[in-house]
């Protein structure tokens, strides 16, 4: 809770930072604000709490998704600085807006009632709309927010009409209410219940970019400014499914045989969706935004096999998923930078190729962050997938298991797609600079995805 009062009022003071002359001090404050709210966070480790009339829940797990999403934020700001030399640019109200949108993820994250579910969705939804059109002079970025804010309000109504459909049945938006609600029922609720149930999934599928519900990220991910991608890619996800593990965890475990089975068909559709479809892309930034959607897939495994193992399978695989999804798009920034500055196109493959001679570090970065990506052993993205597939192998999901294996065979096809086209391709003889404190982020999240990769124990300890 300390920590969504902290991020509320340091976004309001980074609004009247932005009246000084300077920039310079903008960047610094806002990763020192996110610094701080993330140690006000472990300050309630092991404690539980109810805040806001009961409408907040804060727990060890709320805590370590919470930590994801700072820790992702505080990384895609650290690959902001071209913020403060772009004229055009506001970097006041850009910060400012994500740190708002970080409180919005927290209380997603955190929520006990669904009122606060809902809030905490529209306050992270609408920063991402404004952040996806932030680049006023791409007609690109104005059409993936418009995109965006009308295909997010309709999903938005249909959850908010779920919302209605529960509170018609239980009498409460508190889930521990509508949990209790199901088990006076004796396993046979109100079939207004199994309705909002659907209708709630359906518009939390949407902000996770599960399929069927996918078609507007790649449009999005596409349009948006490169380092808003990286941010809707990882902190929004984290956040979608921190609210969905807790709703289907606390308030529905008791219907477990009902929304399952629909919860499956939508995994192994948007497995399917997702890395076919990323096989045959040439746009490094639509490759990721089907690479999204392939993620999710596999996140939604640990939904459907819900149980203790699953929990910690989430958190760590989201974790991972997080450091290695903004190493890729910080080396993004950096080469289609310079691509374009040199008259050649910046976001597809073609444009890393020969990286491997023009900045060694950046290509040893870039091929870890797509090994862990695709699952290779002594990566992070390996023990996420273990941790994962063991969850679904304890819940006897076999025919879930061996679509998600196939499926990452494909994608280390076209993860392998940018390996090569760094080490075996010639590309430009131009060396590609990176300042110090951007390549010090980059070497940070590396040795985090081998690290964790090494010694998955380390992180599956604090869990």
């Amino acid at each position: 809770m300390l920590s969504i009062v902290l991020l509320s009022v340091f976004g309001i003071v980074l609004l009247y930072l932005g009246f000084l002359k300077s920039r310079a001090v903008l960047l610094p404050a806002t990763l020192l604000f996110i610094l701080l709210a993330l140690g006000a966070g472990f300050l309630e480790w092991n404690k539980s709490y109810l805040y806001f009339g009961d409408m907040l829940l804060i727990s060890n797990v709320a805590i370590l998704f919470t930590s994801i999403v700072l820790v992702s934020a505080f990384m895609v700001v650290s690959l902001s600085g071209d913020f403060l030399t772009d004229e055009s640019a506001q970097p006041a109200e850009y910060y400012a807006i994500l740190l708002f949108s970080i409180v919005g993820a927290i209380m997603m994250i955190s929520y006990e009632n669904l009122i606060m579910l809902f809030v905490g969705v529209e306050i992270l939804s609408v920063s991402m709309y404004i952040l996806t059109g932030s680049d006023k002079r791409n007609l690109r970025s104005n059409e993936a927010a418009l995109k965006y804010f009308l295909m997010g309000a309709f999903a938005t109504g249909i959850m908010l009409f779920g919302m209605a459909l529960l509170y018609g049945a239980a009498g409460s938006f508190t889930l521990t209410d509508i949990k209790g609600y199901i088990a006076l029922s004796h396993g046979r609720p109100s079939l207004l219940l199994y309705l909002g149930v659907l209708m709630v999934l359906i518009g939390m599928l949407f902000k996770v970019s599960a399929a069927p519900f996918h078609f507007w990220t790649p449009d999005v991910y596409e349009g948006a400014p490169t380092l808003f991608t990286a941010f809707m890619s990882t902190v929004v996800k984290t956040a979608g499914f921190a609210a969905l593990l807790q709703l289907l965890s606390v308030a529905f475990s008791a219907i477990y045989g009902f929304w399952w089975i629909t919860l499956a068909v939508i995994t192994g559709l948007t497995l399917l969706v997702g890395n076919l479809t990323a096989a045959y892309q040439e746009s490094f930034k639509r490759m990721m935004a089907y690479s999204s959607i392939s993620h999710a897939g596999y996140l939604l495994i640990g939904l459907a096999a819900l149980g203790q193992q699953s929990k910690q399978a989430l958190v760590f695989y989201s974790l991972a998923y997080s450091v290695a999804t903004i190493a890729a798009f910080g080396i993004l920034l950096v080469v289609s930078k310079q691509r374009i500055a040199n008259g050649q196109p910046g976001d597809t493959y073609t444009a890393f190729n020969g990286l491997s001679r023009q900045n060694p570090l950046l290509a040893f970065i870039l091929a870890v962050s797509m090994l862990s990506l695709a699952g290779i052993p002594l990566t992070a993205g390996f023990w996420g997938k273990f941790m994962i597939f063991s969850a679904a192998v304890d819940k006897g999901m076999v025919w879930i298991l061996v679509l998600a294996v196939l499926m990452s065979a494909v994608g280390i096809y076209y993860y392998f797609r940018v390996v090569i086209a760094m080490y075996f391709r010639e590309g430009s003889s131009t060396q590609i600079q990176v300042a110090p404190f951007y390549r010090f982020v980059l070497i940070a999240a590396t040795v985090l995805t081998i690290v964790l990769g090494l010694i998955p124990g380390l992180f599956q300890n604090l869990i």
